[in-house]
């Protein structure tokens, strides 16, 4: 599908709109004839052939088609604007619903700043293109048109001496396109690299200052932003280059007329008032001619910006992601199958290797593991984030390829390292996964993540309104707001991915004992660098470079004096160990 077939499918849907405004443009087109043509009228027969009495009634036409064609230009130029809107709010809407239907495999391989530019510059240039240069180009075509029959019924040998001009400037555009083309796609690569920069340095402005690397963060915007210059310089001198001729030959037009129309004239092959009508077409050719340059500028940033939206559209999960009109509870039995897992982007480097365990509802596996290890991967597995390379991940005995995505993530929660809080209210925070919850339960919730009470001191407390990613809060409170949003959804698997890791031991072991009740009534993963996070669960797996090293339960774990009993006893001491083997306390 070419770039105007693509944009033809949104424009399309405002045929209402567009039909009548593009009649509206013929009709200006029309009533551009009038004016030059009284024009001629007048010198001929008002004042060659003494007709005054028909003065008035010429001016009078005169100043009422230029006011009705001043207003009918209006009334279409309001309408392709609102058009061009609407073109641009459904690209967007489209965009965006796209964006939350790709994987975690597109967002890996493509930056937000890229994305940003997409949603902004990138659909400016459509919406400019839409609202102001379809209509500029059908004006323009219609007026060459208009001009080339009406000035050949008043002198054919005239029009054909200007018309001659043509094919040069049909060859100076062509090359200014294929030239353009390429420049404006540069133009739209080092815009998308420039905006990634700045929201990377605007979101990662708290490292830069504590790092004070502010200069070297400058200069490095210098570059790109020198780059983006550049870029557009290069466009500059593709104008430069093909503009002025195109000006040269459009202000031929009036030499050509000046001389051959004055030599008829003189002949008595032509009337003056024809010179003078003919004149006043004249500008429908310089108009059309001296605009060609823009237009084909523009009509090239337009493509060059459809392009990678076109891509982003056309981008494919390998997750699908779709409704199910039968929603099934999950119980919340978990089974690894024999799971190895590689990412698409470096199938050489092993994740997981033939992870094999069962959970049953109810029970809680705890997971230790070294960074990098394979500990998030794995629970991005239940979730269907990814898909594993080979083996099965059952949910309730059936793989989770066949459960609906959206089906199987409403009854999974993860309360990930990466902890993201929304610019909202501390309660729409809470309640952003069930939009229905009661605000007792969000307070119970809260109370037994440890959160009620500094939730309670803000100053608006629950409505207090928290910084974009939650700047304003520390860490521990940005963990237990989310423990609070994950519990308050009430998943039937419950994944807590180093929830605890920013709190004292004495909150998390406050934590962890009102979490109890709830717990017992779900399929709770706990990943965890902390051995009193994990000391609890029903069976703790190790992973070391993705695979399972160790597995049973704490007492057992502690008896093999394997890679769980050294870390327990870097953690804890010797003599806690010493104290605790017997009962499994410490």
């Amino acid at each position: 599908m070419g770039t105007f077939q693509w944009v033809w499918q949104y424009i399309r849907r405002n045929m209402k709109l567009l039909i009548p405004a593009t009649l509206l443009i013929f009709v200006n087109a029309a009533a551009i004839v009038v004016a030059p043509l009284i024009g001629g009228w007048i010198i001929d027969q008002v004042i060659g052939q003494g007709h005054t009495e028909r003065l008035v009634p010429f001016l009078l036409i005169m100043i009422g088609v230029t006011l009705g064609r001043t207003i009918v230009r209006y009334i279409y130029q309001v309408i392709f604007e609102q058009v061009g809107q609407n073109v641009m709010w459904d690209i967007r809407h489209d965009l965006f619903e796209k964006l939350q239907k790709l994987d975690f495999t597109f967002f890996n391989n493509v930056s937000t700043g890229d994305i940003m530019a997409r949603m902004t510059g990138d659909m400016d240039a459509i919406r400019n293109f839409v609202a102001w240069d379809s209509y500029n180009l059908i004006e323009c075509v219609l007026w060459f048109v208009t001009a080339i029959l009406v000035m050949g019924s008043i002198n054919w040998p005239l029009t054909l001496a200007l018309a001659a001009l043509t094919p040069f400037i049909g060859f100076l555009t062509m090359h200014m396109s294929n030239e353009a083309h390429p420049v404006y796609f540069q133009i739209r690569e080092a815009f998308a690299h420039l905006n990634s920069m700045v929201e990377e340095n605007i979101s990662g402005n708290r490292v830069v200052k504590a790092f004070t690397r502010e200069p070297y963060e400058i200069e490095k915007f210098n570059k790109l932003n020198d780059a983006y210059k550049a870029r557009n310089m290069d466009a500059a001198r593709v104008s430069r280059r093909y503009l002025p001729p195109l000006d040269i030959l459009a202000s031929m037009l009036s030499v050509i007329v000046l001389i051959l129309g004055g030599f008829l004239v003189i002949k008595g092959s032509m009337t003056l008032g024809d010179l003078v009508a003919f004149n006043g077409f004249l500008w429908m050719l310089n108009q059309p001619m001296r605009m060609s340059g823009w237009l084909i500028n523009d009509v090239q940033r337009f493509s060059a910006s459809t392009i990678k939206i076109r891509r982003m559209l056309g981008a494919k999960s390998s997750i699908p992601v779709q409704d199910s009109e039968h929603y099934q509870k999950l119980q919340g039995y978990v089974t690894f199958d024999h799971v190895n897992f590689e990412y698409a982007d470096a199938p050489e480097v092993p994740v997981l290797h033939d992870i094999s365990f069962t959970v049953k509802p109810g029970e809680t596996m705890g997971i230790l593991g070294e960074t990098g290890s394979g500990k998030s991967t794995l629970m991005n597995l239940i979730a269907r984030f990814y898909d594993p390379t080979s083996g099965e991940v059952l949910i309730d005995g059936k793989n989770a390829k066949d459960w609906p995505v959206r089906q199987l993530r409403d009854q999974i929660t993860i309360v990930m390292q990466d902890l993201f809080l929304f610019s909202d209210t501390i309660q729409d925070n809470i309640s952003y996964g069930n939009r229905q919850a009661e605000p007792q339960l969000i307070q119970h919730m809260a109370d037994v993540a440890d959160a009620s009470q500094f939730i309670a001191e803000m100053p608006d407390g629950y409505d207090t309104v928290v910084g974009e990613r939650g700047v304003g809060l520390s860490g521990g409170q940005k963990q237990r707001i989310s423990l609070t949003r994950a519990l308050v959804k009430n998943p039937s698997i419950l994944i807590l991915d180093d929830t605890t890791s920013a709190l004292d031991m004495e909150t998390e072991a406050e934590i962890q004992k009102k979490l109890s009740p709830i717990t017992q009534k779900k399929t709770t993963f706990i990943i965890a660098t902390r051995i009193s996070s994990l000391r609890h669960a029903d069976q703790i797996i190790v992973l070391k470079h993705g695979d399972i090293i160790e597995r049973g339960t704490h007492d057992e774990l502690i008896a093999k004096h394997g890679y769980y009993f050294d870390t327990y006893q870097k953690q804890l001491g010797a003599l806690g160990v010493k104290g605790g083997e017997s009962n499994g306390e410490a």
